[in-house]
């Protein structure tokens, strides 16, 4: 007892910390399947893998089993080697202050601790009994009491212990191999990568691209931050880091820098006076280059366009003038002509007609 090590079989985290070494004692413990146990148990128990233990530790006296007080019964079973105030008997009737683990009938877990000093304060396990089934309580086992009973509530002593201190003026807590401590489910990692709040064992994310369930995923949504930066961890976080490039700030890089002379602005506040560039754009330079692939695109499409439409219409005039030419070719050389007398085409025919006698009319003179 003088060595301060754990006293029968102590399971931490899945992790066995401690064996009773063959002494049979009240256990209570917690399986992974989240099954609570209370009881005596043997080895083979304690080592089950399929469904293990992840808390167990022993107690001395198995105060009430299924609802009843099972004092009498423990104190002909158990090892009273386990406790040294002196007698079996005198254990369970003295007064003193007493701690216990149990649960109710809804399997909610309760834990207890009364203040005392043995023989001079506090209650005896009967009377810690009869009070735990007055709370419901099914199953319970007794754990240390005495100077060892200590009650510490968020960091901070809220019960009165009975040891001295060194001084021998004021009450101390004695030190303890073994505790029994109740928390809210921790989350993984604890801090949730700084960037949101542990509630009940899972991670709350704050802030908007900040997602998965440890916080650590980065996500600056199906917008691609506006198409005006690159979604990384900065080391300001504030826009979920947003790294904005020169003349973009605010969340996702959305609002274009308001400078004087079109000079680049605090990516995170747009503020003109710390962006931290000492020399700005002309503001001719700065309009082309901010609207350099705009201006560039429209020219050329606009020359392009009216290119190809010149282009297309001196194509339409070649080819009537070239379809209009060869069709009059053609009309030629069918022999499509129109009739028109001849006159005095040459001496003879004028001859000829002299000699008609009776002077004939001819028709076709004119």
């Amino acid at each position: 007892m003088n060595t301060g090590e754990c006293l029968g079989n102590v399971v931490s985290d899945e992790r066995r910390v401690s064996s009773s070494g063959g002494l049979q004692n009240a256990q209570f413990g917690i399986r992974r399947d989240g099954t609570l146990v209370v009881g005596y148990l043997s080895e083979e128990e304690v080592l089950d893998t399929e469904n293990p233990f992840v808390q167990l530790l022993s107690g001395v006296v198995w105060l009430i089993r299924n609802g009843s007080i099972y004092i009498n019964e423990s104190q002909a079973t158990e090892c009273d080697e386990t406790q040294e105030t002196g007698s079996f008997s005198k254990f369970v009737n003295v007064i003193s202050a007493r701690t216990a683990i149990g649960h109710d009938r809804k399997g909610q877990l309760v834990l207890f601790h009364a203040d005392g000093q043995t023989e001079q304060r506090g209650i005896n396990l009967w009377e810690m009994a009869e009070f735990l089934l007055k709370q419901d309580v099914v199953n319970a086992i007794n754990l240390d009491g005495g100077g060892s009973a200590t009650f510490v509530l968020n960091g901070t002593l809220a019960s009165y212990p009975s040891d001295h201190c060194q001084d021998n003026m004021w009450r101390c807590p004695r030190q303890v191999s073994t505790v029994v401590c109740v928390h809210e489910p921790r989350c993984q990692p604890p801090d949730c990568h700084g960037h949101g709040t542990c509630v009940d064992g899972h991670c709350q994310c704050t802030g908007h691209f900040w997602q998965g369930p440890s916080c650590g995923e980065l996500d600056c949504g199906p917008s691609n931050c506006s198409q005006h930066g690159l979604c990384t961890e900065s080391e300001w976080g504030f826009w979920g880091g947003v790294s904005c490039p020169l003349g973009w700030h605010g969340p996702g890089c959305q609002r274009p820098c308001e400078c004087e002379h079109h000079c680049p602005c605090d990516p995170k506040t747009g503020n003109c006076s710390t962006s931290g560039v000492k020399q700005c754009l002309q503001p001719s330079e700065a309009t082309l280059r901010a609207g350099e692939l705009s201006f560039f695109s429209r020219t050329a499409w606009l020359a392009l366009t009216l290119a190809l439409a010149f282009l297309l219409l001196l194509s339409v005039a070649a080819n009537l003038s070239l379809l209009l030419s060869r069709a009059e070719r053609n009309r030629r050389l069918r022999g499509d002509y129109a009739y028109h007398p001849l006159q005095e085409m040459n001496g003879e025919l004028l001859a000829v007609e002299k000699e008609q006698p009776g002077g004939a009319h001819n028709p076709f003179k004119d």
